[in-house]
């Protein structure tokens, strides 16, 4: 017997409305992408987050994953793991904007300081971090203890 025949129908055919919204999703994208006035510009931007997403992020990520696998870090890994996408998508949002030469064409593009903005979001998501790290040490240790104390 094969896997669909064994599906409820009821699944089988969300599956099919999703995937025909994803489907009409991604013909809608490629519309708007040629509508631009510049659409190999913005398709060369999409590719280049695709590449620096699946070149730099996924990769480092599962690396410090493999690095964090020992029996001490190993409950925290998830954590720590989630903070460094996060963290490393706050970068590769703000990057462009911060290596781009010269003024930018809209003048509220950049009216803030961003690098100074992005070193703050970064030591706030390392704080966030460290206190559930925290939280979570603390509460493990109470429960090894007897009588919760």
């Amino acid at each position: 017997m094969s896997r669909t025949t064994q599906e409820p129908t009821a699944t089988l055919v969300l599956r099919y409305v999703v995937g025909g919204i994803g489907l009409a999703l991604i013909g809608l994208g490629a519309w708007l992408v040629a509508e631009e006035p510049d659409p190999v510009g913005v398709a060369l931007w999409l590719a280049g987050a695709v590449v620096l997403h699946d070149g730099i992020l996924a990769p480092s990520v599962l690396a410090v994953g493999l690095l964090l696998a020992g029996r001490r870090v190993a409950p925290e890994r998830g954590l720590l793991r989630g903070a460094l996408i996060v963290a490393g998508s706050v970068i590769l949002v703000t990057l462009p904007l911060l290596v781009r030469p010269g003024e930018p064409p809209n003048p509220s593009a950049l009216p803030l300081p961003y690098g100074r903005n992005l070193a703050i979001v970064l030591a706030a998501v390392a704080v966030v971090t460290g206190a559930v790290l925290l939280v979570r040490r603390r509460g493990r240790r109470q429960k090894e203890v007897p009588g919760g104390r």
